[in-house]
């Protein structure tokens, strides 16, 4: 272990390493967000990784949805994914659920941090609920077109940032699905390391017209 984790170990140390080998996480999808956040997280050291998806790939999620491959489509989305985790550390133990949050919560898994992987406003909801419910902060991370949210919520409510509706997403592109999931695994490792993490601040990323990009923060009430 200590030679697969060399530079991880050079970064933080041993003590930290095997700390990430007592953590568990959730990441709740298994698409464009939760393709790239396997790839972060699933060769950083984390104990276990439990990822739920009920979707089978489909041709056009291949070219954002970077776990997949063509002659994936019509499998679930959740099982490739941890597929990829196994094969890329042997130190992790990644668990698929062919099922939806609902679903996964009636489980009762234990974990120490939940990761929205979503693009679902109701779902994040549920999630939201859950984690109160259980005391459990998570990762909140949405992209579309060119920009992008993070926000590690501890003690603020996302039904309160959001009115929960139906939403038509626009189109998308691959390098921001990818930078938002780095934002999150960053944030998600920060914080199962024991490091120190900015919680209950939202960050807005967005290329502005002149291609630059931007990122804007707001701290969220918590009370």
């Amino acid at each position: 272990m200590i030679d697969f984790f060399h530079r991880q170990i050079q970064l933080w140390g041993e003590d930290t390493q095997k700390l990430l080998q007592t953590k568990k996480i959730a990441i709740v999808g298994a698409g464009g967000l939760g393709s790239s956040l396997a790839f972060a997280l699933g060769a950083s050291g984390i104990s276990e990784i439990h990822i739920m998806d009920f979707d089978e790939v489909s041709h056009h999620n291949i070219h954002r949805q970077i776990a997949f491959k063509i002659g994936d489509e019509g499998k679930n989305k959740a099982v490739i994914n941890s597929k990829v985790m196994q094969q890329r550390c042997p130190f992790v133990k990644a668990i698929a659920y062919e099922c939806d949050f609902k679903e996964w919560c009636k489980k009762e898994v234990e974990v120490d941090l939940i990761i929205d992987a979503t693009d679902n406003l109701e779902v994040r909801a549920d999630i939201n609920s859950y984690a109160k419910d259980k005391n459990l902060p998570w990762i909140y991370g949405s992209v579309e077109a060119f920009h992008g949210q993070v926000c590690f919520i501890d003690k603020s409510s996302f039904t309160d940032m959001f009115k929960i509706t139906k939403h038509k997403l626009d189109g998308i592109a691959t390098p921001i699905v990818m930078h938002i999931a780095s934002l999150q695994a960053n944030l998600a490792l920060r914080y199962l390391a024991g490091l120190k993490v900015k919680k209950d601040f939202l960050y807005y990323l967005f290329f502005n017209d002149e291609g630059e990009l931007v990122t804007q923060k707001f701290g969220l009430p918590t009370n």
